[in-house]
């Protein structure tokens, strides 16, 4: 019998037979048969759980996660279920009982490692939707302003603009540091103690500059805001608003005590889950300022108030401002694989090597005449980000040669670009020395 070569390819992948590089890589279950169960306390074990090709070394692990195994066969389960019965999954695993309904186990999730508790958590598609989602909910009127930095990445500037081009608010920036000896936790809380002004409704702040590698002392900017709200009426409370995804996953903290009112970020970076995934958290007594954005689809008491012709009842809840629309399901459930993933390795654990490798590369980095640092040496002031120029070489010019070595590294897309690295977890000593010593090469 004959048999099309098409075919048979596709149904051994199917099988886990073989590989393509057309039709990607063997099945997650056939990757399962073959491989040893994961030591969380083993860091080559832990890497063995990834598809990252072994020829190169990944160091721009903050961009987008290669997924670990545990999710992508999350994700190849729920999408094996809706490819037999699309209807019936989503029925079951969407809309029937409380139980049963997968997105409420990924806020579960997601509480336990923030620290709070589901209902404050809305589940978004990135960190950039968390954050347009804070800025249109709220009610800011003209007159009142946002305060933030010149540091901020192009899609959080460009929420509050948006957000504000219908408010009629305004925003106010401020630099917190220049160079890298600058940076201190008093002085950048100092600065922005200094900056609000009677008028500041929300300050605006990122935990970890992607175009610096600095790293913000959040919790003691809350503090600081919080005395200062003691002297003011509700209405005219500041509101504490943080893009947290370069912290979200690498640093050890619980983001419920980190004492902002609002918390934006991705899942689909440190979190290592699906592409596409999110969360957002605020405070229980925040939810009440935001008006949803989008219609949600996790909040009956919104659809019950459409059929009944009336209005919602009671305040804002995080579920109302979860986005609703069909979307890639399996994606943002396998969301709940990922938290479980870096669960067992331990938020600490994860901390400390992510801190110890970075700590590597900026040591040698230093050590090189040629180079300049831009991202501080201590730990408390960075986090998984690493920022650098090579004397001689734009940016670009530096990671293509360092790509030519099989390298990964970015270029920062800001107004001043520089050279980015980003250790992670499937990273080893070994591999920040084959970048060190690619970088001595540039001299």
């Amino acid at each position: 019998m004959s048999f099309p070569r098409r075919g048979f390819i596709k149904a051994a992948v199917t099988a886990g037979m073989v590989t393509s590089p057309l039709l990607g890589t063997a099945s997650p279950a056939a990757e399962r048969s073959t491989m040893p169960p994961m030591n969380p306390a083993d860091w080559a074990s832990v890497r063995s759980q990834f598809s990252l090709s072994p020829e190169q070394v990944h160091l721009s692990n903050f961009f987008l996660a290669s997924n670990p195994l545990p999710v992508r066969e999350a994700m190849a389960r729920h999408r094996e279920a809706f490819d037999r019965n699309p209807y019936t999954y989503l029925e079951d695993h969407m809309f029937a009982k409380p139980e049963d309904m997968l997105w409420r186990q990924v806020t579960s999730a997601a509480a336990r490692y923030i620290g709070g508790r589901p209902e404050d958590v809305a589940l978004t598609t990135s960190t950039t939707q968390g954050l347009a989602l804070i800025y249109n909910g709220l009610r800011l009127r003209p007159g009142q302003e946002i305060l933030t930095t010149e540091h901020e990445w192009y899609t959080h500037d460009e929420a509050m603009r948006l957000a504000n081009l219908k408010s009629g608010a305004s925003i106010r920036r401020i630099s917190l540091y220049g160079q890298r000896s600058d940076v201190s936790a008093e002085a950048m809380v100092a600065k922005v103690q200094a900056a609000v002004r009677a008028n500041t409704r929300v300050v605006a702040m990122t935990w970890v500059h992607s175009g610096s590698g600095v790293r913000l002392p959040i919790q003691a900017m809350a503090h600081m805001l919080a005395e200062a709200n003691k002297q003011r009426s509700e209405d005219q409370q500041i509101l504490f608003v943080v893009d947290g995804v370069h912290g979200f996953g690498c640093v050890d903290e619980d983001v419920a005590q980190l004492g902002c009112d609002f918390f934006s970020a991705g899942t689909h970076k440190w979190i290592l889950g699906p592409h596409g995934t999110g969360v957002l958290w605020a405070k229980p007594e925040r939810w009440k300022l935001i008006s949803p954005t989008i219609p949600s689809l996790m909040a009956p008491e919104l659809n019950n108030a459409w059929r009944q012709e009336r209005a919602p009842q009671g305040p804002t809840e995080a579920a109302w401002v979860s986005p609703g629309g069909f979307m890639a399901f399996e994606n943002q459930w396998g969301t709940l694989e990922a938290f479980e993933f870096i669960q067992r390795i331990g938020r600490q654990r994860i901390a400390e090597r992510v801190a110890e490798l970075n700590g590597q590369l900026k040591q040698g980095l230093l050590a090189m005449p040629h180079v300049t640092l831009h991202t501080p040496l201590e730990a408390q002031h960075s986090a998984g980000i690493v920022c650098c120029e090579v004397q001689g070489r734009t940016p670009r010019e530096v990671v293509a040669e360092l790509k030519q070595q099989n390298i990964i590294a970015s270029a920062t897309p800001y107004r001043h670009s520089t050279v980015r690295f980003s250790a992670g977890i499937v990273n080893s000593p070994a591999d920040i020395d084959k970048a060190l010593a690619a970088m001595a090469k540039l001299g």
